[in-house]
């Protein structure tokens, strides 16, 4: 049954209304592989089997499959109802044997887990975490729920998005280029509004001291485009091949890192 915090999450309830086209409209398009794949190959380095981790922000459960075949034991949340439902059937049907247990809570309510097992780390992926107020109080309850020298691995949409910039920009539309440059934007779907922040890597360090220490940032998305231009870079794999090698050559230089439409932060508690 859903809870009243549940049905009035405004994030929740927004992707609640896309939740049956995400994995069509991201998970599986060109883009979304593209960029997932960088996310990925710093999970797989840092999250080893035997692990328990807490997934925020988990979606239609692709990361927690993905983990899970690692034999990775993960607890999976999402605000989003609908989006639960759908990370439950694609586990019953790819892989009902996998250590996950999906549950839907918003990330500010995780406290709700005190109480259960420590776990070794937490993962967040794709922007979840930019759609939250308080990272400084998520921070606090996080460490709580983990063991010393977990790590966390947190992907953020960045401030600054030279794709989204020029993009725009070229449209004719530059309020909607500088949108993130507030550090706040209104966001609608279908007709489901919310806001999303967006932290500069120095605020995130702060919002996370002292109990965690960051030790890395990555960039994504510095030269593969965001989803929204899937259909273009979808008639050029060429392109998308040199873009997503540019990317892995300069992804951890401290200027492209914070210039991609995702950064990735490794965070571990102390």
């Amino acid at each position: 049954m859903t809870t009243a915090l549940e049905s009035c999450h405004a994030a929740g309830a927004a992707f609640d209304a896309m939740a049956a086209r995400y994995d069509e409209t991201f998970t599986f398009s060109t883009v979304g592989r593209a960029q997932r794949e960088v996310v990925w190959n710093h999970a797989a380095r840092t999250f080893h089997s035997g692990d328990h981790i807490l997934e925020l922000n988990c979606g239609t459960g692709e990361d927690a499959l993905f983990l899970a075949h690692r034999g990775i034991h993960v607890t999976a949340c999402d605000a989003s109802e609908r989006m639960i439902y759908h990370a439950k059937a694609r586990k019953d049907l790819e892989a009902p044997h996998a250590s996950i247990s999906f549950r839907v809570l918003p990330t500010e309510h995780v406290y709700e887990l005190a109480g259960h097992q420590l776990c070794d780390g937490v993962f967040s992926n794709f922007s979840g975490l930019n759609c939250v107020a308080d990272l400084r109080q998520v921070a606090r309850t996080l460490s709580s729920l983990l063991h010393p020298g977990a790590k966390l691995l947190l992907c953020f949409s960045t401030r600054f998005c030279i794709w989204e910039l020029f993009y725009y920009t070229a449209r004719g539309n530059f309020r909607k280029a500088v949108r993130r440059w507030r550090g706040v934007s209104p966001v609608s779907f279908d007709n489901q509004s919310f806001f999303v922040y967006y932290p500069t890597i120095r605020a995130l360090r702060k919002s996370f001291a002292p109990e965690f220490t960051l030790r890395s940032v990555t960039g994504i998305g510095i030269s593969v485009p965001p989803s929204y231009l899937e259909r273009w870079i979808g008639k050029h794999p060429r392109l998308l091949s040199a873009m997503m090698r540019f990317d892995k050559a300069v992804c951890d230089l401290p200027l492209f890192r914070n210039i991609g439409d995702h950064m990735l932060l490794l965070l571990e508690k102390c």
